[in-house]
């Protein structure tokens, strides 16, 4: 599973804490074992500014290529994994979100899972155009569990005019309308919250039960096997 934004899932006393989410799910069963990504977006060396919104924001198959074609070589490389598209997720909040998406979206062959939170579906780079892009195209085998606030960013503009395609939460809605529409597997959460981390870190475990429901959870008291740590079983 890739996590962009890496570092501020891995703080300690961060808002997501997801190395010890991890390490808990898969200790009682709730997750496969996984080798988790914790990556960050670049940054320019004359001045160490950040290459976050040209990578994260455009609805185009840059950012995929990175994760398949250099990213995804690297792990196989170092670990055994699984390649079952149905056994890769990726991770993003706000730009990070859209990010996930899109490499789902662009290569479902390899990513069919996706949490998204606060997602920048929103006009910073065209990203406003994927509830059309998904109306128009067929149904690829992606599951995401979304969420946002109805206080997140509502598309204000410098001279305080409203504008739909800078409205966070609207443009959040239109994709989850867009992707049942379809027939995708979604699940979604609304909450009251602003543009912030706080929603995603309270509910990073459930969402993260949800994505990988498919994984086989014992419900028998007296069993003592951790299923996800059977001998021979591949780390997926």
């Amino acid at each position: 599973m890739v996590f962009n934004d890496g570092a501020t899932y891995t703080q300690p006393d961060g808002y997501y804490r997801a190395v010890n989410v991890l390490d808990t799910l898969i200790h009682r069963g709730e997750l496969p074992v996984m080798i988790a990504a914790f990556i960050d977006p670049g940054k320019f060396t004359k001045d160490g500014a950040s290459n976050r919104q040209a990578e994260y924001d455009p609805p185009d198959d840059r950012y995929s290529r990175v994760i398949v074609d250099e990213l995804l070589p690297r792990v196989y490389a170092e670990y055994r994994i699984t390649r079952d598209p149905e056994h890769h997720a990726i991770a993003g909040w706000s730009s990070g979100a859209i990010a996930a998406f899109t490499v789902a979206w662009e290569r479902p062959d390899q990513f069919r899972k996706v949490l998204s939170g606060i997602g920048t579906y929103v006009n910073l780079a065209g990203g406003h155009v994927y509830p059309e892009k998904v109306r128009a195209s067929e149904r690829k085998p992606i599951r995401i569990f979304m969420i946002d606030g109805r206080n997140d960013n509502r598309g204000a503009n410098a001279d305080g005019k409203y504008d739909e395609t800078r409205d966070w939460f609207y443009q959040n809605v239109r994709l989850k309308e867009a992707l049942i529409a379809k027939g995708y597997d979604v699940n979604y959460v609304w909450g009251i919250g602003v543009h912030s981390h706080d929603m995603g870190g309270a509910m990073l475990p459930e969402m993260m039960r949800w994505l990988w429901r498919d994984h086989p959870v014992s419900v028998d008291p007296n069993d003592t096997t951790e299923r996800s740590f059977r001998a021979g079983k591949p780390a997926r």
